[in-house]
């Protein structure tokens, strides 16, 4: 059977638990006048009676657009969990294949199902997904009260996301492992952050209560967080100064950002925190100030930063478009030329200067370029014998250039 150009020859398809029952009379079609069918181990045993040639996800998953694309013009039909748009493989094929040649067939998601058993509001909580990412992702969302639910990679999730809980003082947390849902094989785990979590299903839905313990201070997403919230070795932006130029850089959803002299990476990962699902590089010349960036990122949550060891602006080659630089340390001529290039419209560079040689070269740049030019001088309330008074920090001179 041959379709013409015009007709979508891709027909991706959610199925759940409940297999072949639970789909729509067009869906069925599809899988019926498939050629071949795409799917999981799992997915191909839950639509068995079809006579389509079988293809299971290649290695390495990136080549799953070659291979689909290698039976264009055939009727083809993709089974994947629940909604194929969210958390799936539906975007990512989207990226590569145009819409007009797919039809999509949305089954609930594994979100759908586990709010409905919980009673909780969709939206009222955050989802997330660590399937193929780092865990450390979701320490960004603990906060008091807060329900999450994650899709998970495997049976060791549950007791690897207890970990991170009670790292983070929310060891009285509340989880649930909700397995096979919508199915007749479903199961439920409930317990708290301090038990063991062992021997969980491998296929399941994590559903978690953050509920912080006494004595625990809470991290906001930011910006600003506590400067005792990073391995440094004092040489870092501080807290005050950090929420200003974060604020500055303006981190969106997908934000990406290159961090130029980053130090203990304290503004990168602050930036990460904000800007869900974004990117962001950080290059630095000094090898233990890079070890630290990476400690300070898995430990706040923010994995997707990538650490360069190297000088500006020979390290930048290659790397991808940010929409925000940040210039805290090594503040030259050579890095803010290469950064003024690379930005796309709408893109912003913020450079921050305490000394008096980096301030007249911001003085500069601002006559030049234009912008806003700001002084940031940050007293802090210290003890002096018996009493208290101001100690200022290093003023600091911050350039805000928007393309």
């Amino acid at each position: 059977m041959s379709v013409t150009p015009q007709t979508p020859w891709i027909s991706l398809i959610g199925i759940g638990e409940d297999g072949l029952d639970g789909l729509s009379p067009g869906a069925l079609k599809a899988l019926e006048r498939a050629e071949v069918i795409l799917g999981g181990d799992r997915h191909h045993g839950l639509a068995e009676r079809f006579s389509a040639t079988r293809m299971t996800w290649p290695s390495p998953f990136d080549a799953m657009v070659d291979a689909i694309l290698a039976h264009r013009g055939r009727p083809f039909a993709i089974l994947t969990t629940g909604d194929p748009l969210w958390y799936s493989v539906g975007a990512r094929l989207l990226k590569a294949i145009p819409a007009d040649q797919m039809e999509i067939f949305p089954q609930l998601s594994a979100f759908q199902w586990a709010a409905a058993r919980l009673g909780w509001s969709l939206a009222d909580l955050t989802t997330a997904t660590v399937h193929g990412r780092a865990v450390e992702q979701v320490i960004p969302h603990f906060a008091p009260n807060r329900r999450m639910l994650l899709l998970t990679r495997d049976g060791d999730t549950p007791a690897e996301v207890a970990a991170l809980l009670r790292a983070h003082g929310y060891g009285a947390s509340s989880l649930s492992v909700l397995g096979a849902l919508g199915g007749a094989r479903e199961t439920r785990h409930d317990g708290t952050a301090q038990d063991a979590w062992t021997n969980m299903p491998a296929f399941h839905v994590l559903a978690v209560t953050c509920r912080v313990e006494g004595g625990t201070v809470p991290l906001a997403p930011g910006p600003g967080l506590p400067d005792a919230a990073f391995v440094q070795d004092g040489k870092m932006t501080k807290a005050e100064v950090r929420a200003v130029s974060v604020a500055a850089l303006a981190p969106f959803p997908g934000a990406s950002l290159w961090d130029l002299g980053c130090g203990c990476g304290s503004v990168a990962v602050e930036f990460l925190r904000l800007a869900r699902d974004g990117e962001a590089v950080g290059v630095d010349h000094n090898a233990a100030r890079l070890a630290m960036a990476r400690e300070n990122a898995t430990r706040l949550g923010t994995p997707r930063l990538r650490l360069i060891e190297g000088r500006v602006p020979q390290a930048l080659e290659g790397l991808a478009q940010p929409d925000a630089v940040f210039i805290g340390g090594g503040l030259s001529v050579a890095a803010v030329e290469a950064s003024l290039a690379a930005l796309p419209a709408h893109g912003r560079l913020v450079a921050n200067a305490v000394t008096l040689e980096s301030e007249a070269l911001l003085i500069d740049l601002h006559a030049t370029h234009g912008g806003r030019l700001t002084k940031l001088s940050i007293s802090r309330a210290e003890p002096v014998g018996p009493f208290r008074g101001w100690r200022a920090l290093m003023p600091v001179t911050q350039w805000v250039w928007t393309r």
